[in-house]
């Protein structure tokens, strides 16, 4: 892909950060706006570096430009196309699928202790981290849990972790699904946009976790996973399975 031209006779930090930033354009999908405040900063830093003299300009220069472009990279968030057949469940996040087992739900949604198929998707730091919701439909529920923040790859993370729980009616079926975004060793902050009542289409952003997690879903009594551990996922666009 060609890169935007210089403009003409542009020389010094002020055209540094120009081409930087033409380049994030040219190669990059736009970022969630939270990241943002991360990549400014990074930015910030490196407009700083004309006011300091010599090799600690350049430095701050170079640190504040390579923090805004890991920011930028971290926080990517590529339109994805969800499959024609609506009654398919998308994955939520990119990731690997780690679980394909049985389990109850988070116990704070009511559910009680009967299991369902639970389909569980690691992501690590180089993944796309924005979630995508995995059906369309009204969102019943919306339920935060503080927790530790142990790997995400282990199973125990499902209830041990601090979590965002979201039960989600499904439009054709009326059967609720449900996903869960995990908090995991490196991510200390989870982000979701959706509240109970909220209205989400198949494979629509609403929201992030940062630095390293594990998003759950659990499907509905009867339903087959089309996927197996192991499996990469790509956020919106995987089918998970099939609704009965």
């Amino acid at each position: 892909m060609a890169l935007p031209p210089r403009r003409q006779g542009a020389t010094g930090p002020s055209a540094e950060l120009e081409r930087f930033l033409d380049l994030i354009k040219a190669t990059l999908p736009p970022p969630h706006p939270a990241g943002y405040p991360f990549i400014f900063a990074g930015l910030g830093a490196a407009a700083l570096s004309a006011a300091a003299p010599g090799r600690a300009g350049a430095a701050l220069r170079r640190g504040g430009l390579a923090a805004a472009a890991a920011c930028a990279v971290f926080f990517r968030n590529p339109r994805r196309a969800a499959p024609d057949d609506p009654s398919l469940v998308v994955a939520p996040a990119d990731g690997r699928v780690s679980l394909v087992d049985t389990a109850a739900p988070p116990g704070e949604l009511g559910f009680g202790d009967e299991p369902r198929t639970r389909v569980s998707i690691f992501l690590s730091v180089f993944d796309v981290h924005v979630q995508h919701a995995p059906v369309a439909g009204q969102v019943l529920a919306a339920t935060h849990r503080a927790g530790a923040f142990v790997s995400a790859e282990r199973p125990e993370a499902s209830e041990r972790n601090e979590r965002q729980s979201l039960v989600i009616e499904e439009a054709l079926t009326r059967k609720p699904v449900v996903v869960v975004q995990i908090a995991g060793l490196l991510a200390r902050r989870i982000v979701c946009d959706a509240t109970a009542g909220s209205s989400l289409r198949r494979g629509e952003v609403y929201g992030l976790i940062r630095f390293g997690s594990r998003v759950d879903v659990y499907l509905p009594a009867g339903t087959k996973p089309l996927v197996k551990v192991g499996q990469r996922a790509v956020a919106g666009e995987t089918a998970l399975a099939a609704l009965a």
